[in-house]
């Protein structure tokens, strides 16, 4: 390894001053300034902690030189650029904490934007599922205390999802995370035409194998990245018992889920499990329902 060959994210890890320069563009609001300020504060952090447990180490004395002091703290440096950013972790934190500080400045700035109506569009999938996004607010909640809606929502579908967990071995609290995720906790279910519910909790999309009941809705599918409006065709159930079984059909029966089900022992390690293979075209997927997962657990250890 070289240490003479960082890049510049690396450097920035190393120089607080730089963070100035990334959170004056965060403050245009530019997402990926967001993300990318939010990755070296978290940089940051790692590395002066890092630095905190070198310096509680003792040391002999015998090898020790100011190279040998420099080369260590690079090597932090680098270890610490390396673990930043990864899906669920501190970065996300701060990301959406910047995000509601810029929203909130805008805000008072008299600025005229478009604000959030706190709908729920649907993320289109890979195969046969479509997985619902939900919004920023509900989102930025989901990492706070929970909410009397989520925990509502909770409460409400606690029974069948046990009664699933018994007969397949998948987590009660990680279905409820992802329903909860899928339909903005109940606000944004799929309806059928007329408006009547589908009991479409886990947007199941409805293929050529499907001969029950459907629901057609325009759904936000990713497409290389870029988020494009499409009509969809999801299944509907005659109640919400029949899609948790159906859920739990899927990801027990189809061998592409097979990796997400023998992580069920981690939150972040079943829905990255799910994104990566192909369950949701979100990029950002893996750690929206890792934060709902974690949020139903906290509700239903409260509940018990």
């Amino acid at each position: 390894m070289s240490y003479g060959s960082i890049s510049n994210a690396q450097a920035l890890a190393a120089d607080a001053q730089s963070l100035g320069n990334l959170k004056m563009e965060a403050g245009k609001n530019s997402p990926a300034a967001i993300k990318e300020t939010a990755k070296q504060f978290e940089s940051l952090f790692m590395r002066e902690l890092m630095k905190s447990m070198r310096e509680a180490t003792m040391k002999s004395g015998l090898l020790d030189s100011a190279g040998g002091d420099l080369g260590t703290d690079l090597l932090d440096q680098q270890f610490a650029v390396q673990m930043s950013g990864q899906p669920g972790g501190l970065s996300d934190m701060i990301a959406l904490q910047l995000t509601r500080q810029m929203a909130g400045a805008t805000k008072e700035s008299g600025s005229a934007t478009a604000g959030s109506t706190g709908a729920q569009s649907t993320t289109g999938k890979l195969g046969k599922l479509s997985v619902g996004e939900t919004a920023p607010s509900t989102i930025s909640k989901a990492t706070r205390t929970p909410t009397e809606n989520q925990s509502s929502f909770v409460k409400k579908h606690s029974q069948i999802a046990s009664e699933i967990e018994k007969a397949t071995g998948i987590p009660a609290g990680f279905m409820l995370g992802q329903a909860g995720h899928e339909t903005g906790w109940g606000k944004h279910e799929i309806k059928v035409k007329g408006g009547n519910a589908s009991h479409n909790l886990f947007g199941i999309k409805a293929g050529a194998s499907w001969t029950g009941k459907v629901a057609e809705v325009t759904t936000t599918e990713f497409v290389d990245g870029s988020p494009q409006k499409r009509v969809a065709r999801f299944r509907a159930y005659d109640s919400y018992a029949d899609a948790f079984k159906d859920y739990a059909r899927l990801i027990s029966e189809s061998p592409r889920y097979a990796k997400a089900r023998a992580q069920t022992g981690s939150a972040q390690a079943f829905a990255s499990g799910l994104q990566k293979a192909g369950y949701a075209t979100d990029p950002e997927y893996a750690a929206k329902l890792s934060r709902a997962i974690n949020t139903t657990l906290q509700i239903r250890r409260a509940q018990a």
